[in-house]
């Protein structure tokens, strides 16, 4: 496939690729359970770069280069109403794009990303805290900057999307714990999608998670995650693209507290498999924890 014949597949397909790196993916311990009237204070950087590129299974490009560079606010709040824990919270993205390869030219979308509402519910109210089930709504709003005459709007998206997730926490022994995590996201329609702002639809995508946890201490943890996401085909004007998504990616961390308010966590991972889009060679995450 030449570059006249493969830019217009990478454009269509780069939307599947900036939306896996913005699926619901949650670090470790993310649903433990914090007592009511606990707040959160987070601030995440994270980059990620690609150079292959995959349509229908196949590799279409050994030399697309994107690179993403994320930083991520994040506040939340741990409430009691009628018995029952909630702990809402809002995200805002900022980042930038860069591409480069068979990618160079395209215009991206950089700046502030859509806004996430996520008010977690909390249904298992153990005492010690030791298990964790809960549900999440995230609501992600069409507030971020979007351009349809780019052809990378990895931030602002303009539509909106809901995404439910389940995610459980159990101990195994005093040193093991798995996080298991669930989620379907649901795509609203975007009636301005290209330069010819036609309307693009997404099919529901689905997603997978689990992590296993090794606390060398109290304050010290390592922990694996492999994660699965499918579904998420788009149709473009009507157009079935048919670009239904298979994405596998794995992720190694460790978390520390440098206090009992301060906690540094530092990620390593990568994608493993991809049927549609980008394959994530390197991602490297670092999110800071304030508690008070």
């Amino acid at each position: 496939m030449n570059r006249t014949t493969l830019l217009p597949a990478l454009a269509c397909g780069l939307l599947l690729g900036a939306q896996s790196a913005a699926a619901v993916t949650v670090d470790a311990g993310d649903y433990t359970r914090l007592p009511d009237g606990t707040n959160l204070a987070l601030l995440y950087l994270q980059h990620s770069s690609s150079d292959s590129f995959y349509a229908g299974g196949d590799k279409v490009s050994g030399n697309a280069n994107l690179d993403v560079n994320l930083s991520i606010l994040r506040g939340v709040h741990y409430m009691d109403i009628g018995g029952t824990t909630i702990s809402p919270q809002f995200l805002l993205p900022i980042g930038e794009v860069n591409t480069g390869g068979d990618l160079a030219g395209l215009d991206s979308s950089n700046g502030i990303g859509d806004l996430i509402f996520a008010p977690t519910i909390h249904l298992m109210q153990d005492p010690e805290r030791k298990k964790a089930f809960a549900l999440t709504p995230w609501l992600y709003l069409p507030t971020g900057h979007y351009d349809r005459d780019n052809a990378i709007n990895a931030l602002g998206e303009n539509r909106w999307k809901l995404a439910l997730q389940l995610g459980y926490i159990t101990p195994l022994s005093d040193q093991w714990t798995l996080d298991l995590v669930g989620d379907v996201m649901l795509f609203g329609a975007n009636d301005d999608y290209s330069p010819a702002g036609v309307t693009l639809k997404q099919d529901p995508l689905y997603e997978a998670q689990a992590h296993l946890r090794y606390h060398l201490s109290p304050a010290t943890y390592l922990s694996g995650m492999v994660s699965h996401s499918w579904g998420g085909a788009t149709e473009i004007d009507g157009v079935d693209q048919h670009n239904r998504q298979q994405r596998t990616k794995a992720l190694l961390s460790v978390g520390h507290f440098i206090t009992p308010q301060w906690q540094v966590l530092a990620s390593y991972g990568r994608d493993l498999q991809v049927d549609e889009g980008g394959l994530e060679q390197n991602r490297f995450n670092l999110r800071f924890l304030k508690l008070f």
